[in-house]
């Protein structure tokens, strides 16, 4: 029997599965194979789409399971999601084909069976398991009568899959996704799939450390807490009406990731739920130190405000005020806005805002922009503000109000979007990286004309144009030269002034054309000291920026 898993890449609003980033789940499925003694292949859907000897691979298997869903999508830069429209033509010719993953919340499940697919439930790994030991005939594995079990159920599997991302096709330029926990204690807010995970189940720590010890010890360096709804109450308490945190416990979690795997490059989050933060402000600045303190620079802390309007947060029972919003904003800054050896801050906040609420109406957007004055006006950071139209998903209070306000706020929503992008973002980006300020670790995506598109490998990454043509997979550290809405224009450092082009040189301050032209008609400079002697005294630093290789 032959098994074979294809990674349509997931995005939900717990978890983020499109490259570079990996989401848990081909590790589970790869791991509950293993343990079965199925072999199985692994890709993605990009790769399967260029490579017909993968195609094959899939005809002759016995079993394919695709993974899909975007359930809040975004614009992704290193690979394109499997599409519904694509799932019905992929012509996979397997004996057996089963679907998994938030897909099933978007689309009715017959709709998704008349493609011949097999449809899971969301969260499916106990019923894939389940189908797989069937499949298989190893009913010893498994007891059918057996209640569905907590999160610690795949805690072996994420173990025993962790080998899968070395057949990853970005393998090893990858950050992997790491579930902390499933669920959310709140569960009211009237647009999130969460609520389908129920209360919170907690994966045992000693188990998440192990699976990112496995995946070190295969490579990975880059590692992403997401997968859970907060992650300032991961090993919380919560016996109260709110979770509280557990500062001893987040330390003592953080300081055994480090104790087994000591090279780590990257060690990110995703989600924090302000009221945390605004019902134990304690707790949670204790914890934020110890983020700060053992996570890597360039973290981000996504929070959902959603509104400033409070008609709109009382109307979709949203978790957070916007005074209380305001307020965990104003704590992270006061530990986290400081620049870290990468040259991003430590660690900041980013707000999601959601368009097309019950109750919303057009001084919403009017609300929803003075939140993000004030924020100014106090000088706190946002490294990421996230403006999206609500997706009506079955299940959730919103697939009864439907998209009358996403249909009826069109023009309001492009107008707020505009004005956010043209007026905040950009004078955020300039606080955050001021001209001149080295970014390093950044790993070349894509080219564009003479431009090349780069990011850190992290959770939220700062999207850098660098001036030039590199190829994939460069590593290279750059400084910042100019800014766009929500990306930075940048030039290599150190750039060798004897081979740099003029686009290059005169893209640096202080420099411009006409000097750019006289650098060129210099060269070559055999030291800094003659490159000095052309760029004259008005040119502060030229190491900064420079190299000579002769």
């Amino acid at each position: 029997m032959k098994a074979a898993i294809l990674d349509g890449y997931v995005d939900e609003p717990s978890c983020l599965g499109v490259p570079p980033y990996v989401s848990p789940y081909p590790r589970y499925i790869y791991g509950m194979l293993k343990d079965l003694d199925i072999p199985a292949y692994y890709t993605t859907i990009d790769h399967f789409r260029r490579s017909r000897e993968t195609r094959e691979y899939f005809n002759e298997a016995e079993i394919a399971i695709i993974i899909a869903g975007i359930a809040v999508p975004g614009k992704y830069l290193g690979g394109r999601p499997l599409s519904l429209t694509e799932l019905g033509r992929l012509g996979i010719k397997a004996e057996k084909k089963v679907l998994v993953g938030p897909i099933v919340l978007e689309t009715e499940v017959k709709e998704l069976e008349s493609l011949g697919y097999e449809v899971l439930p969301f969260p499916f790994e106990w019923h894939l398991f389940h189908l797989l030991c069937r499949i298989s005939g190893v009913s010893r594995r498994f007891e059918p009568e057996a209640p569905i079990p907590t999160r610690n159920f795949v805690n072996r599997f994420a173990v025993l899959g962790s080998e899968v991302v070395r057949l990853h096709p970005e393998f090893p330029n990858l950050i992997c996704e790491i579930e902390t926990y499933k669920g959310c204690y709140w569960r009211g807010c009237s647009f999130c799939i969460e609520r389908i995970h129920g209360i919170p189940q907690m994966r045992d720590a000693k188990a998440v450390v192990e699976e990112i010890e496995s995946l070190y010890r295969n490579g990975i360096r880059h590692f992403r807490l997401g997968n859970q709804t907060d992650f300032l109450t991961y090993g919380g308490d919560f016996s109260k009406d709110f979770p509280r945190p557990d500062p001893e416990f987040m330390l003592a979690f953080h300081r055994e990731i480090w104790r087994r795997c000591p090279n780590i490059k990257t060690l990110h989050l995703d989600n924090v739920n302000p009221k945390t933060i605004a019902e134990y402000p304690e707790e949670s600045a204790e914890v934020i130190k110890t983020i700060v303190m053992y996570q890597s620079p360039g973290n981000v802390a996504a929070m959902g405000l959603e509104s400033a309007d409070e008609r709109v947060v009382e109307a979709n029972s949203l978790a957070a005020t916007p005074d209380e919003v305001m307020m965990a904003i104003e704590l992270v800054n006061r530990y986290g806005r400081y620049t870290g050896h990468n040259g991003l801050p430590y660690f900041l906040p980013g707000i999601n805002f959601v368009i097309g609420l019950k109750g919303e109406t057009k001084e919403t957007f009017e609300k929803n922009f003075r939140f993000l004055e004030e924020v100014m006006e106090r000088n706190l950071l946002l490294r990421r503000i996230n403006i999206r139209q609500v997706k009506i998903l079955k299940g959730t209070p919103m697939e009864s109000f439907g998209d009358r306000n996403v249909r009826r706020h069109k023009k309001y929503f492009r107008r707020f979007k505009e004005r956010v992008r043209r007026e905040i973002d950009t004078e955020m980006l300039k606080k955050i990286v001021p001209v001149g300020r080295r970014i390093t670790s950044l790993r070349c995506e894509v080219k564009e004309g003479k431009i090349t598109f780069a990011r850190q490998l992290a959770t939220y990454p700062l999207l850098i144009g660098i001036i030039g043509e590199y190829e994939r997979n460069t590593w290279l550290d750059a400084r910042v030269v100019d800014y766009g809405q929500r990306s930075i224009t940048a030039v290599a450092t150190p750039l060798d002034v004897n081979t740099a082009t003029l686009k290059q040189l005169e893209a640096i301050p202080g420099i411009g054309r006409s000097l750019a032209a006289n650098i060129v008609a210099e060269r070559p400079f055999r030291s800094i000291q003659e490159l000095k002697k052309v760029l004259g005294n008005q040119f502060k630093n030229p190491e900064l920026w420079f190299s000579i290789a002769l």
